[in-house]
């Protein structure tokens, strides 16, 4: 039998075992909010009753950890995370997997992250940084805790704002719920909480490491979607708007001619072929980062 909130999470932790670690910090968050607070209210109608007496109860209607676990091992495969739940998975022959690319909705989403992720490292790098100083500087004063936590908190807010994005154009599962704060356990043991838990660090650390990977994701695919756009505009901008056409190769510069424009037009659809697939890749390596970086594990 079940005595304490505890007892049940770490139950249900093991009934996870091998799931994605996302959803088991979402499992875990929301048993510990319905159990916490179910306890709350039949210790407040009853204040002689000790959490071992009032826990069995409240874990027999919220489901025992067996059936927790298999409901979201349910729901987990029924709503596949963000863009890929569009995936398609039958076989196909090679040609049609490479230019399939382009009916891929996961391409497309990793490629506008990878676009947005300089500036979003931007805010990110400065917030952190900002914040960083800040902090240690106000430490010698009264105010310094309070505006540490502060901080702490809305790097935790970022953690959680970026895996909603991260899912959402990357697919890559992702907490679709806050961690749950217990307000009675009591002020300062939030507070430690809070500058012990490792996920608060590994945010902090991504929020500073966003920025360099945002420099060299957004030039390195600017370059390669602008060179491919440009070679396969080239019939227009040649043969209909009679507008000259480079090719530098090394030291030496070629003027497109008629005969050259297909040529250059196969080949800017295969880079931009090849930049989606590359785009995809990219995309589940970040994806795996923020996974690492961002999800909770067993604080």
């Amino acid at each position: 039998m079940i005595k304490s909130v505890d007892e049940y999470l770490g139950l249900l932790r093991k009934e996870l075992a091998g799931s994605d670690a996302a959803v088991v910090q979402d499992a875990l968050a929301d048993a510990e909010e319905h159990l916490r607070t179910a306890l709350a209210q039949a210790i407040n109608g009853n204040p002689n009753t000790s959490e071992a007496e009032a826990i069995p109860a409240i874990a027999e209607k919220y489901g025992s950890p067996q059936e927790i676990a298999a409901a979201y091992r349910q729901m987990e495969s029924r709503l596949p995370a963000g863009l890929g739940r569009t995936a398609y998975t039958g076989q196909r022959s090679i040609l049609s997997r490479f230019f399939g690319v382009f009916a891929d909705p996961r391409a497309w989403g990793a490629l506008l992250y990878l676009f947005l992720s300089l500036a979003i490292g931007i805010v990110y790098f400065t917030w952190a940084v900002v914040g960083v100083s800040l902090s240690l500087g106000l430490s010698v004063l009264i105010v310094g805790l309070p505006f540490a936590v502060l901080f702490l908190l809305s790097i935790r807010g970022i953690a959680f704002i970026e895996g909603r994005l991260v899912e959402a154009l990357l697919g890559v599962r992702m907490p679709r719920r806050r961690m749950f704060s217990d307000d009675s356990t009591g002020f300062w043991k939030r507070i430690k909480d809070l500058f012990t838990q490792r996920i608060t660090w590994t945010a902090l650390a991504y929020c500073i490491l966003q920025l360099g990977l945002g420099i060299v994701y957004f030039a390195v695919f600017v370059v390669l979607v602008g060179l491919s756009i440009y070679l396969i505009a080239m019939p227009i901008t040649v043969l209909v708007l009679n507008m000259p056409a480079y090719i530098i190769l090394g030291d030496t510069e070629y003027l497109a001619t008629t005969w050259s424009i297909p040529f250059f037009f196969l080949l800017g659809m295969l880079l931009l072929t090849a930049t989606l697939h590359l785009t995809k890749l990219v995309g589940r390596g970040h994806g795996a980062l923020a996974k690492f970086m961002l999800v909770s594990k067993k604080d």
